[in-house]
């Protein structure tokens, strides 16, 4: 419990950025579920369209630093990597 008035506010602050984060991140992971699947059944075309996509997720979230940018740069490298070898 927040014994400040100043504390109740940066608690409630926390609270919606963790949530937006939260939902940020699982954005970004249900992207690249559905990138890994078009990678696995060889579907060139649809893995070149969603790796864009993930790609643009990924620095958005490395952007507010809901994920450190090398985390989001070793991730986006190791994708375009799979759809290259396609």
């Amino acid at each position: 419990m927040a014994n400040h008035k100043s504390a109740d506010k940066r608690n409630r602050q926390s609270e919606v950025r963790r949530a937006r984060n939260k939902a940020a991140t699982s954005r970004v992971r249900s992207a690249i579920k559905g990138l890994r699947l078009a990678i696995e059944n060889k579907n060139k075309e649809e893995a070149s369209a969603l790796l864009t996509k993930t790609q643009a997720l990924l620095g958005k979230l490395a952007k507010t630093s809901a994920m450190k940018k090398n985390t989001a740069a070793r991730k986006t490298s190791r994708l375009a990597q799979q759809v290259n070898k396609l």
